[in-house]
């Protein structure tokens, strides 16, 4: 057995032995890292506390997302529930593990806020949260140290491209037109896809070990199902999304939070009933599976809710006076 794996193993399953009472909190820490948690959050910020944090924190989760899945479809990382009847599977992820995604995802999105306020203390804050949701994946038995250690490698990295590159790229991409941007945003997003599927495809002779679907699927998990291209399409179709709301709304003022906390909290309760239909709504209408077509659904789905949260609320709020 690899060495990396023979000890991930051996500490995980020591972290486990500290007992069950770890895992209430430990599944709200991995929460705190959740697709569920970013749904909510993320507009939160953007329609009520400042748009501009909203809008570093939306680009910088869907980019890291969208480098995350290709990182695991190139590195084919089991998880350690998959490879050993030792570690108890307290959560259920059906791709691959490394690096592992809640680190990468929270080291930029927190970082990102830390950055932007300028505080020592947020730092702080930021830092034990982001450790904590690391810590949080390990104890949950779905990700081995190193793909922990990964993760916030590479997610550190993406905040500190953020931070270098977003004035100089941004003022660039204000001077372009209209459907230039649109046209931008959609090759960057399909470029994510291909690569992707690129990656898939060169994979087509991989095999999945019999025994990584036994494990997973010993206690009533999902069984695995790593060479999915569902969430890199679900990161580049809300991408797209939020940039047309975007470049939509740019030329008729954009938006600032601002305001009464009356009309902020009205914005977004008005705002998550959009977010409902779309992300809870449409994934019972529109057909789901690995296949072309439930892609296209599921693309479509997501450029819808991220068109929501920068072009189509923002609209609606207008028209209710909340701005």
């Amino acid at each position: 057995m690899n060495p990396l794996i023979s000890f991930g193993i051996t500490f995980i399953v020591a972290f486990q032995s500290l007992g069950t009472w770890l895992e209430a909190p430990m599944k709200l820490f991995s929460f705190l890292g959740s697709e569920e948690f970013f749904i909510v959050f993320l507009p939160l910020v953007y329609w009520s506390v400042d748009a501009a944090l909203g809008l570093r924190l939306g680009f910088i989760l869907l980019f890291g997302t969208g480098f995350n899945e290709i990182c695991k479809l190139a590195w084919h990382g089991a998880r350690p529930y998959w490879v050993s009847t030792k570690v108890r599977g307290l959560a259920s992820e059906t791709s691959f593990g490394v690096p592992s995604g809640h680190s990468q995802i929270s080291a930029g999105f927190w970082g990102m806020v830390a950055d932007y306020m300028h505080k020592v203390w947020v730092w702080i804050l930021a830092l034990v949260l982001v450790a904590l949701i690391g810590l949080s994946r390990l104890y949950l038995g779905v990700h081995f140290p190193h793909d922990v250690l990964v993760g916030w490698a590479l997610g550190f990295l993406t905040l500190w491209a953020f931070v270098k590159f977003w004035d100089p790229v941004a003022a660039r991409v204000k001077k372009i037109s209209f459907w230039n941007q649109i046209g931008l945003a959609f090759a960057v997003s399909l470029g994510m896809i291909l690569i992707g599927a690129l990656i898939v495809f060169l994979a087509r002779s991989w095999i999945m070990p019999s025994e990584w679907i036994t494990n997973a699927t010993r206690d009533g998990g999902a069984a695995p199902d790593p060479l999915s291209l569902s969430g890199l399409i679900t990161a580049a179709g809300t991408l797209f999304g939020l940039c047309i709301g975007l470049a939509w709304m740019m030329p008729r003022g954009g938006f600032s939070a601002s305001g009464p906390v009356v009309k902020r909290a009205l914005r977004f309760l008005v705002g998550l009933v959009g977010v409902a239909i779309l992300y809870i709504g449409l994934k019972y209408i529109f057909p789901d599976g690995d296949a072309l077509v439930p892609y296209i659904f599921r693309y479509v789905r997501y450029t819808l809710l991220g068109f929501w949260v920068t072009g189509g609320a923002i609209w609606i709020f207008g028209k209710l006076q909340l701005v």
